[in-house]
Formats: C-alpha cells, structure tokens, sequence
C-alpha cells in the first residue's frame, strides 16, 4: 500500500493516487495543520470520500494513538464518562446528507489501514429493535421510546437496560468500522438496544459518523457529549448545507396546527384535573396547561388580527417584529421557559394518557404541542434579540381543503419567522471553538456565493479536476432546435407550441442516440407537466402530413419513459420502473423525466448503464415572486446597501442566479460517477451560450463545452461520441445498483449492439439538412487526444482557473514513489530562485505523479485559456528524485520496440536513427503524452490492441502542427505493410469533414 509524505504526515493510501486525490488531501491536511476551515469540491468519481478520510486519520493518527480498546464507561447517564486524564485529542464528527450516504463512508473506511475508534449514530427508525416500537415512525417513535424506557412502566423495554453492562463487557466495541446493520446484528443477538449503545459509545470515538441534523439542529447537537475545542466538523456532500441551516433556523406555523394544539393543550387541562379528582395525583398542575392554553389563544387571534392588504405579498416584517407581537401576549425571554416546561410537561401526559387508554398498548402518539415547544426555543434562543436582524416576519394567507365548508375549502393563515442568513447555524461551532471545519461535495460551485452565505472564512479551497479524459464526456449547448427554433425556456416563451414541437423532437433524436438511460430535467413540475402534455396530443412533423405518430409516441418507441412523481412516498415505485425498463432489450432502454432540485438530481448515483446522458431543458429559477425568493432577494439586497465601499458582497440577484446554477450542476453530476464511466451532458436552452452562465457550471465541465449553432452538429458530434465510446469504453455485463435512502435498484448491462445504428430520427427536416451541414464544415474538426482512464497526468491546457484567492508561495514538492509500503515524499520547501507570483486560486493539481514508474523528473506545468488572458504560470512545481536514468531505460525500449516490432532495418545507423527519432518525440510531447505513446508502441509490438486503434491514436498525438513532421516520418519505422493503413488514417485527419 503506497504512503504519501504530505506536508509532513505519511498518508497511507489503498491504492495508488491520482494527482487531484493528493492534491485534495494536501487540501485536507493544510486545513487540518491551520486549524482553518475549507471548501473542496471534487467531482463524482475522484475519490472523494476516501481522500478525505485517509488524510483526515494520517493527521489525527500523527497527534497519538487512536482510542482502540477504550471502555465507555459503566452507568448510562449523560456525562458518564470522563473523557480522559490528560487532554482529549480531536474527535472527528463526520457528517452527510442521509443515512445511506453515511453506510457508503462506513465502506470506504473499511478500505483503509486506518482503525480509529467509531460508531455511527442513527435515528430510532435505523436502530430500533423493539417488536413494538420499531414499527412507528418520528415523533411517535420517539415518544413510545421514552416511555418504555421509564422503569415505573410494565412493559418495560429489556433491551435498554443492558446497554450498560455490554459496552464496560465489550472495550473493543468500535474498534473496527461497524455500520448501523451491525449494531441492529449485536443487539438482535445480545440483547443491547443499539440506539442506546450507539450513543454511549459516541462519547469515547476518535471518529463520529452522523447525519447532518445532529450537527445543524440545537436540541441533537447538545445531546453530544463531545469536546467541541479543536474537534473537526466534517460536511460531506454540503451542497444543500445553506438552505438546511436556514431551515433549521426558521419556522412556519400554519393556524390550523396552532388550532390542534390548543385542542392538545385543553385535553392536558382535563387530563391533570381527572388525576387530580379521581387518583389525587397531583403531578400535573391544570392550570399550567390553562395558561398555555390561554396564550395560544390569545396568539390565534393575534395572528387573525393582522391586516393583510395583499394576497400575493402578504403581511411583511422586520425579525424584531415577533418580539414585540408576543410581548403583548406576556411571552417573553422571562417567560419563555416556563411555557416550554410547560409544553415538556404537556407531551409526557399526553403520552402517558395515550398508554392508559390503549390499555398498555405500544402504539404512541404525535403531540403536536411539541411544535410551539420548538418555536419558542428558536425565538427565544438567546438572552438578546441581536440574531432577529437576520430574520423577516411573513403572513400570507392560503386556501386549505375542509370538509365544514360548503365550497370544500376555507382561508387559513401560516405566520412565518424566515432566517435568511444560514451562518446564524453555523456560527455556534465558531463560539465553541471548532478546529476545522471542512465542506465538501462533488457540487459547490459557484464556491464564492457559498461562503458568502454560510458567513464563514474559508481560507483553504479547492475546485479539482476529473479524473476522467476528455473522450469520455460529451458536453454542449444546444440553442436550437431541429427546425432552427430557439430554445428559451424562460415564462416569455415556454407556452409557445414551436418551443414544445421542437424540444419534443430533439429529445426523440437524442434518445435515439444515446444508448442505455437517459435523464431529461426540466427546471420545474409544471414545465416538465406542459410539455409532456403536449407531446402526447400533438404530431413531431410542423406541418400536417400523413405520420400520425405523436411525439410521445415516437419517444417511447425508442426509449420507454418514467416520470418523476411529485409525492415522495411514490418515488421508490418509480426508481423500480426505471430500472426494470432498462432490463428491457426490446427498446433502447428508458427515459426519466425529472425536475431540477428533485429526488432524482440530488440523491441518486445513475452509473454506467443508469445515465448515459443527462438532458437540462432550462435554467431552473426559483418562482420569482415566491414569498421566501422575493425576501431573500431583499434581505441581500439591503446588506450589499449597508456594507462599505468596495467589499465584496452577494447581491439579491447573483444569489437568484447562483442558485439556479447549483440546480444545474446537481443535476448533470448524474452522468458521470466513476472514472472508467462515460456519458454526455446536453444544455438546451440558449442562455447557457451566456458567459456569465456558463462560468457557474462546474469547473471540471467548463473546457470541455462546446456551443453548436446548428442542430444537424449536435446530432452528429453526439452520434460519434457514443460511437467511439462503445470501441474505446465497452462495458463489460454487470450488476449496477441505484440506492438512495435503502432503496436499491438492479440494472443488468444490455446488449451494445442495439446502439450501433443510424442514429438519426427521420421525421423531420434534420434528416435532410445534416448531411449537407457536414459536406459544409460547420464543425469544428480539431482532434484532441485520446487519454487512456487511468492516465496519470491530468491536462491542465483547459483548466479555468479561479480568481478567489492568491497563491501564497511557489514550492517544490518532492516524491519518492515505490509502491510496496515505502514511502512517497511530498514535503514541501520553498525554491529560492524562483519568484512568488500572484496567481488565482490552485483548481488543479500542481503536482504530476508519474505512475508505475519508479523516478520521473518533470517540467514546470504551464496553464493557458484563451478565454482568460495570457499563459499563468503554475506557482507551484514537482521535482521527483531519480536514482536511475529513466530517459535511458525509454529510449532502449522503444528503440528495441521499433527494431523487432516496427522496423525492418538492424544496422547500426537505423538504430542511431531510430534513438534520434525518441529523442525529438520525447522533446515536443508532454510527459503525459510521452508515456501513452510508449504505451501505444508497446501494444503495436506485443499487438495488445488492434492495430488501427493504435495507428488512430499515434496521429492523434502527433496531430498538432509543431509535431507534424514526426507524424510523417514515423511511417519509416513502420512495417510496409501498415503504410497504406497509415495514409489512410492521415488523409482522414486531413480531410475537415471527417473525423477518427
């Protein structure tokens, strides 16, 4: 297993690493060094998660040893345990999104030599073993729980009191990466309830695996006993992470809830005086549940009262505003308390009552009361009312369907207090003195409007490259459509049926062309609703003919359609059609309809088979005069008025866009999941050609866009595309899986055959025009390399780099590979005769690791996009030792290659001619470059690969203009037989209007 000196921490790796994964830990571990916190993007597939922990544990491991063998201590009570004598090391609390994300994170884990001490906490509904109480679900859930695990109760839950005595038995517990399953296994088979063990346990871990709300969420974080000094809060996939800290902060209480909890809070008061009356149990006190009562009531009415001139804007408020409205209810921070007691009070009685009278009955209750109990703890969350700055007070008014009114619906209000600055979450851990705080996803960008939000300093970033070649994704802008119409989805021109006609027929030809699953997302329900709606009542030809076939029809005849549901509780229906539609070899797989910001763009990994091509019909805005959007965009606007000249601020409107961008990027970061997949990435809507779009879209996609005027170009790039794909990528049968939340789907491979057809829809007029657009030229015609999967120098030549920071200094980093558990050297030091230049933000490698080869020297990398400006010197550069002349032992090999395998010629000067040849080769190709032509001359001589692809490679290499000549004169040290083959592939070359 190769180890990795990184900035002085040996991090050991399961396999060998890619650049962007060591630049990505070396992100990691300077975030860690600094105590400062971090935003690092990396794309789907680059491995991530495993950077991420391998680099996080080197570190932690080079502070001390991990707590292996430690024994969380005897008595169940919050606080048992000390933590230790001597100061606690970090503890690790790594989180994400869902549970299965987390089982995911588990597995990487096991991948690696690390063994810190973990445990992974989990809801009630993951762990819960009661024949009983598993069967419930939230709130109810969590009642029953507690009241079984009250000792005074006869049915007294017999697995919790054997936590205690398991986790002092069992010292090693955690020791070695246990899952949620697992911890479900030892309780089932030792009797200790899991959901309680995991949380014993959690007090003595070197490494803490948990959802976001455990963090996010006051009442769940302070259930941690943790030592939040210099710990290391880790977010993965955060790119949600705003909108759930905002949401955390805020609230909506519609007046039918407050309704039901002053029905909630009536039935306590009879409760409390029949126990009173009957049992002279005095537990309870009435007239506590009389008062809460009485203010609920009094804040109904409140509410009712406030005079609403417009329906679509609503009732609108500075956050101060909700102070003063419950002051004049008597509801205060003096208060507050004794109404949250009171409500505590409220939700135990009414549980108690529920067991009484279902005559002990396990089936628990939902007390909403528990609601106005959060409420008030998130209003009255601070002595002051400093954080209310953050927050709007907002009241509209809605209809609600009842079943007590003639017309079948009636008007209800919701009171909402909006917190509009997430950072008010995140600045908790910034008072708790965190060391680190580490977010990260495949999906960040744009990066600057996230730190603006979260109110953070991110002094450490990072937007890294794929580890995939530009042969394996196909990305483009399509602005038209097959009739020349332009696509525009926006509310001007999304009704248009020469908008409807025109997309319909383009996702007809594009799921003809693309093989296997193919993903179309539109920016919302009611588009996604129009549109289809249409396809299936109207013809694909513009003018009447005698094709009756719809453009549903037409879709469906070669790929069978699923579309996303809006109820979520309908979702894994459709996940499991989706996939049997797909198995099925009597169609060119299947089609899902999906909206941006749904199920299907943000949770679900559509690999291989599962996502071909992803689809993006419009940019996907927020409704522009949605309450909580048109507020945002005020509060925005207001701060950017009130900040001083010249700093940098996140206006109302970048933050609309911004948001949409991020959509955007979710959702094509479905195509590509791992770096041997392949697929394509198809933008229809015009606004995408904008720049100002265009450079919010992940930066790893960037260079790789192209923008096509004419439809005709689209479908033969793409056709092309899949074409070589299927030569260059076969994939081989297999088992794919799609699993969000423990919902998993099978795909088994389908036969690549079916693919390789004509693939070009005849119904309409791109039949006719694109052959001509193609005698015409109006594509660009420019090869680029073809780069094996694995390549281990990543091209930078594209690379957009970020203008958000400055490099601070220019470095050499040293790296000694040799692969069986010695050690690869990556310390830096400052060169002294180099200059510090100014530069944006690293958001590439800086560092080229040659692979299997033992010692490499390389040369500085140069980045340059014409797009930006000048040539920028990389400001940082990699010196790899050599103890032995790797330009000796390549030079013998090739030369003995182009003697025996390539060469006819033995005399002496041929091979003084044949060494000279390598040489010039050598000089005018990168060592990336340099590496694949060995490679490619090995397979000519072995004959590894068919010999067409190696001889289409090889003039693809030497394709550009400088290397002409090396191209020409390779031909001499081919076999005769294999010079005509070789013409033939340069004439093809030459020849604009066809390409290899």
């Amino acid at each position: 297993m190769p180890t990795y000196n990184i900035r002085g921490i040996n991090v050991e790796f399961p396999f060998e690493a890619y650049d962007c994964q060591l630049v990505y830990m070396e992100k990691v571990i300077q975030s860690l060094q600094e105590k400062s916190n971090a935003l690092l993007e990396s794309p789907t597939g680059t491995g991530k998660t495993l950077c991420l922990l391998c680099a996080t544990l080197a570190w932690r491991k080079s502070l001390g040893s991990f707590s292996t063998g430690r024994r969380a201590g005897g008595k169940l009570s919050e606080g048992s345990l000390s933590q230790s004598e001597s100061p606690r090391l970090p503890t690790i609390v790594y989180t994400s999104r869902t549970h299965s994300q987390i089982r995911q994170v588990v597995q990487e884990l096991k991948r690696t030599v690390y063994r810190p001490k973990m445990v992974v906490l989990g809801s009630r509904e993951q762990l819960c073993i009661h024949p009983d109480v598993s069967l419930l679900h939230g709130k109810t859930q969590t009642n029953a729980c507690h009241f079984l695990c009250q000792k005074r109760t006869k049915r007294y839950c017999t697995h919790y009191p054997r936590v205690s005595e398991f986790v002092k038995n069992n010292p090693g517990l955690g020791d070695e990466p246990i899952d949620i399953e697992d911890l479900v296994n030892i309780g089932k088979n030792n009797g200790p309830c899991p959901y309680y063990t995991s949380r014993e346990l959690h007090k003595v871990v070197d490494i803490l695996f948990a959802p976001y709300n455990y963090l996010i969420d006051p009442g769940n974080r302070k259930s941690l006993t943790i030592e939040w000094e210099n710990s290391i809060l880790i977010f993965d996939e955060a790119h949600n992470l705003e909108s759930i800290c905002a949401d955390a902060a805020s609230f909506d209480l519609p007046s039918t809830l407050l309704t039901t909890c002053i029905s909630e809070a009536q039935t306590c008061v009879d409760i409390a005086v029949n126990r009173r009356d009957a049992l002279n149990d005095k537990t309870y006190n009435p007239e506590n549940f009389a008062i809460l009562r009485g203010l609920l009531l009094k804040l109904e009415k409140a509410i009712a009262a406030i005079s609403i001139n417009s329906k679509e804007m609503g009732f609108t408020q500075p956050g101060e505003y909700i102070y003063k409205l419950l002051k004049e209810l008597d509801i205060t921070h003096k208060t507050a308390s004794v109404l949250i007691d009171a409500v505590d009070d409220a939700m135990t009685l009414l549980e108690e009552d529920a067991k009484t009278s279902d005559s002990q009955k396990t089936k628990g209750t939902v007390c909403r009361l528990e609601t106005i109990g959060d409420i008030f703890k998130i209003i009255f969350k601070e002595d002051g009312n400093a954080h209310a700055k953050n927050y709007r007070v907002h009241v509209q008014e809605v209809e609600v369907n009842s079943p007590d009114t003639i017309k079948g619906s009636k008007k209800s209000r919701i009171f909402s207090w909006w917190c509009f600055n997430p950072g008010v979450a995140m600045e908790e851990f910034a008072k708790k003195d965190v060391g680190s705080i580490i977010l990260t996803s495949g999906t960040l960008s744009p990066m600057d409007s996230f730190a603006e939000e979260l109110k953070l300093k991110f002094p450490v970033r990072l937007e890294n490259p794929h580890v995939i070649s530009d042969n394996q994704l196909w990305a483009g802008i399509v602005p038209v459509g097959p009739s020349g119409h332009p696509f525009n989805s926006s509310y001007k021109t999304r009704d248009s049926a020469e908008y409807k006609l025109n997309l319909g027929n383009s996702i007809v030809n594009f799921a003809r062309i693309v093989p296997d699953g193919l993903l179309v997302f539109f920016p919302s329900y009611y588009l996604m609703n129009l549109c289809i709606e249409y396809w299936k009542n109207t013809s694909g030809a513009s003018t009447n003919t005698s094709n009756s076939s719809t453009i549903w029809e037409r879709i469906c005849k070669h790929k069978r359609p699923v579309v996303e549901p809006r109820q979520s509780s309908l979702f894994p229906e459709a996940i499991d059609d989706y996939m049997s539609k797909l198995r099925d070899t009597s169609s060119n797989g299947a089609v899902f309809f999906a909206v941006c910001r749904g199920k299907v763009s943000e949770g679900l990994d559509f690999a291989d088979q599962a996502g071909r091509a992803v689809i993006v019909t419009g940019i996907p805005f927020a409704l522009w005069n949605d309450p909580k959007v048109r507020l945002k965009r005020e509060f925005l606007d207001e701060q950017a008025r009130s900040q001083r000249t010249g700093s940098k601020v996140l206006t109302g409107d970048e933050w609309y866009s911004q948001q949409a961008s991020r959509a955007v990027n979710q959702a094509v970061g479905r195509v590509i999941r791992h770096r041997h997949d392949h697929g394509a990435i198809i933008f229809c809507d015009e606004r995408f050609a904008k720049p100002n779009h265009q450079s919010q879209i992940s930066l790893w996609i960037q260079p790789r866009i192209k923008c096509y005027s004419k439809f005709g170009d689209v479908v033969f790039t793409l056709t092309r595309f899949f074409r070589d794909a299927a030569i260059n990528y076969p994939t081989k049968p297999k088992l794919t899986q799609i699993e969000e939340s423990g919902v998993k789907s099978s795909l088994v491979k389908l036969d690549p055959d079916i693919f390789l057809k004509p693939l070009v829809d005849k119904s309409h007029s791109i039949e006719s025009s694109f052959p001509a657009e193609v005698k015409r030229g109006s594509i660009s015609r420019q090869l680029h390399e073809i780069l094996p999967a694995n390549r281990s120098n990543l091209s930078f030549n594209d690379q957009k780099l970020s203008s958000t920071s400055k490099c601070t200094n220019n470095k050499i980093l040293e790296q000694r590979l040799i692969i069986k558990k010695e050690v690869v050297d990556l310390t830096e030091d400052v060169r002294p005769d180099e200059e510090t230049e100014t530069c944006s933000q690293l958001t590439a490698p800086y560092f080229v690791k040659k692979r299997k080869l033992e010692k490499a020297k390389y040369n500085s990398l140069q980045r340059c996009d014409k797009s930006c400006g000048p040539p920028v010197q990389e400001c940082r550069s990699l010196q790899v030792k050599s103890e032995t002349n790797l330009q000796e032992r390549t030079s013998q090999l090739v030369s003995s290659g182009i003697r025996s395998g390539v060469s006819s010629s033995t005399s002496g000067d041929q091979e003084q001619k044949g060494k000279m040849f390598i040489n010039q080769v050598k000089e005018k190709l990168s060592d990336g470059e340099y590496n694949e032509f060995l490679g490619f001359m090995k397979a000519l001589k072995s004959k590894a690969m068919k010999i067409g692809h190696v001889l289409e490679s090889i003039i693809k290499i030497f394709s550009a203009p400088e290397r002409l000549s090396l191209r020409q004169r390779f031909k001499d040290y081919l076999p005769a037989k294999y010079h005509s083959l070789y013409e033939h592939y340069i004439e093809k070359t030459n020849d604009p209007a066809v390409d290899l």
